[in-house]
């Protein structure tokens, strides 16, 4: 992938657009026709990192909206660590779901898409038709589980992710050594990320205020997540938790009582997957969102 926006992806025609929502523009690769499917990416990726699930969902019958989340390379980047409080990058996709001109849309997410995915269907279930969720815990047992020392620990970068300026240096130092690292030492399967990938992740963080905005997701809601209370309401919307077992930072006892908050919640583990499960297990990652779709 060049520095310029591809215009297909896996024989896929996609069409570029900016989406007015909450105040800015967010840019959203669209390929396809049919019921919409928001993708939410994570750090440090942007709407690229559903580069292999486009294709499949296009050919079944979907319409794959592929978001830059704000902050993230072309769409809007407001300054300060407010403006990206889970509260905004809700309301972000509330909008999205309204320019695709449809009631409600399939909402899949990882990561800290993930993060906004679980909240925005607990916020706005009338928006979600049905909701993929792939290595993001549900906020309420994140809370839970930071309260000891196993994920404390797995959750430490997150700390200096919320230093100033020195995260920032460290990440960009030797060409963003420290950020091409995260594809290349938490994957499983070596072809997850080309070398052209990573380079197309790292080309925006360039951008002045880039590096911080990505940032600005763990500083603006840290303090928050320590301080979830359980939620004392189910979430009734249909879910697919699609859920890499080696990942680094999250403990699979995440996973542990989501039934109890979501009932109807169907969860697919990957024993070989890391973090990154939709591009090391991209096939049955596939398969997997593709049936759960189509469900009726």
């Amino acid at each position: 992938m060049s520095h310029s926006q591809p215009d297909e992806c896996g024989g896929v025609r996609l069409n570029h657009v900016r989406v007015a929502t909450n105040g800015l523009a967010l840019h959203a690769a669209v390929a396809g026709d049919g019921p919409a499917a928001l993708l939410l990416h994570g750090f440090p990726e942007h709407w690229w990192s559903w580069r292999r699930q486009i294709a499949p969902l296009a050919q079944a019958g979907f319409a794959p909206w592929a978001l830059d989340l704000r902050g993230y390379n072309l769409s809007d980047r407001p300054i300060g660590q407010a403006a990206y409080r889970i509260p905004q990058l809700v309301d972000d996709i509330a909008g999205v779901v309204k320019a695709t001109g449809q009631d409600r849309c399939d909402i899949v997410g990882h990561d800290w898409g993930g993060v906004i995915a679980w909240t925005f269907a607990q916020m706005h279930p009338d928006l979600v038709r049905r909701l993929v969720v792939l290595n993001a815990p549900h906020p309420s047992l994140f809370a839970r589980e930071l309260r000891r020392p196993r994920q404390m620990l797995r959750s430490a970068y997150a700390l200096f992710f919320a230093v100033p300026w020195l995260s920032e240096a460290v990440l960009a130092a030797r060409d963003f050594a420290a950020v091409r690292a995260i594809f290349t030492r938490t994957t499983v399967r070596a072809s997850a990320y080309c070398n052209a990938d990573i380079d197309a992740f790292v080309a925006p963080l360039r951008t002045p205020g880039a590096l911080t905005a990505a940032l600005n997701y763990y500083r603006a809601n840290l303090r928050a997540f320590a301080h979830e209370r359980d939620v004392t309401t189910s979430l009734a919307t249909d879910t697919l938790v699609l859920w890499g077992e080696r990942d680094p930072a999250l403990d699979r006892r995440l996973l542990d009582g989501l039934d109890r908050i979501v009932p109807r919640v169907h969860v697919e583990r990957f024993p070989r997957a890391s973090h990154f499960v939709h591009a090391d297990e991209p096939d049955r990652v596939n398969d997997a969102i593709i049936s759960f779709l189509r469900e009726p």
